[in-house]
């Protein structure tokens, strides 16, 4: 039997039966020199007969499979009964038309659909609104048998896309602060997906779930034996990923809790003196710590008990620590100390990435592949601030950044779009780097007393500053949406299509007077959390209204109006 291929067929064509319209396929009369088919021919197909010169139907027994841009083989899909489709001044067989406009776009499909009735029924074929689906990131953990109208899936996707877009711009949407611990400053926020981690000065640790609206958030408990209540340690650094919370202390214990199991620690570790940097990996269990001089590593065996994986011993007090995603079987960290950044494997011992005497680096982020991090310029020659980016793999140099006076705070390179960066600046200002020309796309004047978190989309920026302004901006016209402003610095915020999580955290970690604990104290002394919730319309049928649940006593506010809720 000969093999069959999209690029073209080698094989022959056996005996042709005059009873039946059906052909076998061997190597003794004619040779098919070329085929009627493109990348799949899930049934028959037709190729061309070196000796009569005419097109021929095949065997159908030999389908190729049609392969999506997901890998997903549709080989075994029903397909369209046409057997030929016309096409200009020549038939071609319906799976190579399919070939054809898995070419096009929605727009050229819909233009596609006007030409003929043949043409509609091609260009409406579910394979090709599958892969629109898939391409354009709606629905990608679903199969193709999952709809019966892909079409229709894309449209109400669509709609939906362009309704989370608009209450964006609007700030349409639902606004609700986080309840607070009484008699407790807030230390440390972070999210994940929705799910928001809080330590306090009392050594508490709280977990939020925004994603149900369910505001009563538990405790983790952190298994001190304390006899008198409020005796713990600070809290350092809260990180929370899909399955796991982490917490450090100011006495240098960590504690890790799984959020699947329970709110106990399921380890617990101790280092030396006090933890300076805690990093948690976003994709699996990976756990990284720095105290005093030492980097540790941590993640659970395959029977589930935590053990140190790695373990580095760096010159300087680390700053800042980041866990490089998918990197597989074997950690990848970068941490910086003063002026120098390291590159800390787990198989190997630590690095240097980076060092320059006398310019120490001021903020610190990472993709797959790419570290990014600011470096403040000190010295005789002075050559600006710059936000320099290294390649991982390479281990060198690739970009050097902007020339600014002020430093660089913070910067954000993993969940900026491809080849573009967002950064925030002392100066006050947010710049959009492009890393395929090394120049500014774009820098806006933002906050005035510095830029102290940012991040970015395909179309929008969400900057905070130190004077607590949250803004809002449309990049692509320059122009700020909206903004909202608390007391404290912005030291957290993370969006993704329809969520906003901010956290204004205070520089004083002071108790205030509890004959004073009242809400308005509260916004003034003790930090704020707040999330936003702008596909208002998939609240309204999943949940109650927080206000709905929300006790009497309890001084809370929600609005679904956040221009009146915000003047």
């Amino acid at each position: 039997m000969g093999c069959w291929g999209a690029a073209g067929i080698n094989n022959q064509v056996a005996s042709l039966e005059r009873d039946e319209p059906r052909y076998e396929l061997s190597q003794e009369r004619c040779g098919v020199r070329e085929v009627k088919g493109g990348a799949g021919i899930p049934r028959g197909g037709t190729g061309r007969c070196k000796a009569s010169g005419r097109w021929t139907r095949l065997h159908a027994a030999l389908p190729i499979p049609l392969v999506a841009p997901s890998g997903k083989v549709f080989s075994d899909l029903p397909t369209n009964e046409m057997d030929d489709v016309p096409f200009f001044d020549i038939q071609l067989p319906y799976e190579l038309a399919i070939n054809i406009f898995q070419y096009l776009d929605r727009k050229e499909l819909g233009r596609c659909a006007q030409v003929s009735k043949t043409w509609k029924v091609i260009a409406e074929d579910e394979v090709l609104w599958y892969r629109l689906c898939q391409q354009e990131g709606h629905l990608p953990e679903s199969s193709i048998s999952d709809y019966s109208c892909w079409k229709l899936i894309f449209q109400e996707c669509r709609a939906k896309e362009h309704m989370l877009r608009t209450n964006w711009k609007n700030r349409k949407g639902a606004v609700s602060e986080l309840e607070h611990i009484p008699d407790a400053v807030l230390c440390d926020v972070h999210s994940h997906d929705g799910v928001v981690i809080a330590g306090y000065t009392s050594g508490d640790v709280r977990v939020w779930d925004t994603r149900t609206w369910d505001y009563t958030a538990p405790f983790l408990e952190s298994e001190y034996e304390e006899d008198e209540p409020g005796m713990q340690p600070y809290v350092s650094f809260v990180r929370i990923n899909s399955s796991l919370a982490v917490a450090a202390y100011e006495d240098g214990f960590l504690n890790i809790w799984d959020l699947r199991t329970g709110k106990y620690p399921v380890h617990r570790f101790e280092h030396d003196a006090r933890i300076q940097a805690l990093a948690l990996s976003q994709e699996d269990a990976t756990v990284a710590t720095a105290s005093a001089f030492d980097v540790v590593m941590l993640r659970p065996n395959e029977e589930g008990y935590w053990q140190i994986t790695a373990e580095f011993e760096v010159q300087k007090l680390v700053d800042y620590l980041e866990i490089v995603p998918d990197t597989g079987r074997y950690p990848v960290a970068v941490a910086t100390a003063g002026d120098l950044v390291y590159l800390l494997k787990a198989e190997d011992s630590a690095r240097t990435l980076h060092y320059v005497y006398g310019q120490p680096v001021t903020c610190l982020d990472v993709s797959a592949n790419q570290a990014a991090f600011g470096v403040k310029s000190l010295g005789w020659v002075y050559e600006g601030n710059k936000i320099l980016v290294y390649s991982l793999e390479a281990e060198r140099c690739l970009s050097k950044l902007g020339n600014a006076l002020g430093d660089f705070t913070c910067v954000n390179l993993r969940n900026s779009p491809p080849s573009l960066m967002v950064s925030g600046n002392m100066d006050r200002r947010v710049r959009i780097h492009d890393l395929r020309t090394d120049k500014i796309a774009l820098s806006l004047s933002a906050h005035q007393l510095g830029v102290s978190a940012v991040q970015m989309d395909d179309w929008k920026i969400v900057s905070g500053g130190e004077e607590g302004l949250v803004s809002v901006w449309d990049y692509r016209m320059s122009q700020k949406l909206w903004e909202v402003h608390s007391r404290h610095p912005v030291r957290h915020l993370s969006f993704n299509s329809h969520s906003l999580i901010t956290a204004n955290v205070p520089y004083e970690r002071v108790v205030r007077n509890t004959d004073l604990d009242n809400f308005t104290t509260h916004r003034r002394h003790r930090g704020l959390i707040h999330a936003y919730e702008f596909a208002v319309d998939r609240l309204a049928f999943q949940s109650a209204l927080p206000v709905c649940r929300a006790s009497c006593d309890s001084v809370a506010g929600y609005n679904y109006d956040l221009a009146l809720a915000f003047p």
